[in-house]
């Protein structure tokens, strides 16, 4: 490949549209380029490295995180694209680190099935205190069909068993791990059927899968930025 290079070339070689090469130089993607007497950008090698670099990281960490990657490496500016970088590995870390806790909890939430006495039930305030929510996301989950609490004849209050309020917690779990209602729902209905957590395990585990295939592509795009910081100390 030439030093000197037309967008054309660039974006053969990478499968995207000239267009889109223009959008990366303008966003800052890929360095500056330098233009002839006549106005015709020119792209160089340096530019095609960053090109390779910067859909590797795209792939993956997003091209949001991509884009202010990149651009703070062309103002030289490593140290915050460092900080892009770990925040991004971070964000798996903690996917990782709940769903060893949703996992970890499933079997203390349904270990005990003894029926509660009617005074051992909870409020709503009690319980959306006690799982970290508030109290008209439990009407929510109750609107949708997940929660089922009795009522007081004299008040109308509001009131969860002990299996209730175990089954609102695994709610709560799963939609901070961003679980669809849809899913919820199954998982909860295998619940009440069996008290048999697996159908929960089974869901985890297909996030568990897809979290180890982001962090390779994570891997592999870190990589590529570092072989391209590597080129780029050399060339520029």
């Amino acid at each position: 490949m030439s030093d000197q290079l037309r967008a054309v070339d660039l974006a053969r070689a990478a499968g995207v549209s000239t267009q889109q090469v223009r959008n990366y130089v303008e966003t800052g993607i890929l360095p500056p380029v330098g233009r002839t007497d006549s106005g015709y950008r020119v792209f160089t090698n340096a530019h095609a490295e960053a090109l390779t670099a910067a859909r590797e990281l795209a792939a993956g960490h997003g091209w949001q995180t991509t884009r202010a990657i990149m651009r703070a490496v062309h103002k030289d500016d490593l140290e915050s694209a460092l900080a892009l970088l770990d925040a991004s590995h971070a964000e798996l870390h903690r996917e990782r680190t709940e769903l060893a806790e949703v996992l970890g909890a499933l079997d203390t939430l349904l270990a005990d099935e003894t029926a509660p006495t009617e005074g051992g039930r909870l409020r709503i305030g009690e319980l959306a205190d006690a799982i970290g929510v508030q109290t008209p996301v439990l009407r929510l989950w109750e609107a949708r069909g997940l929660l089922r609490p009795t009522r007081e004849k004299a008040t109308g209050y509001r009131r969860y068993s002990a299996s209730e309020a175990r089954l609102a917690q695994v709610v709560a779990l799963l939609r901070r791990g961003n679980h669809p209602f849809s899913t919820i729902g199954s998982v909860l209905a295998e619940l009440r059927t069996s008290g048999n957590p697996e159908r929960v395990r089974v869901e985890l585990a297909g996030r568990e899968r897809e979290v180890h295939r982001r962090s390779l592509r994570r891997l592999a795009g870190s990589a590529a930025l570092h072989v391209y910081l590597q080129r780029r100390t050399k060339t520029f």
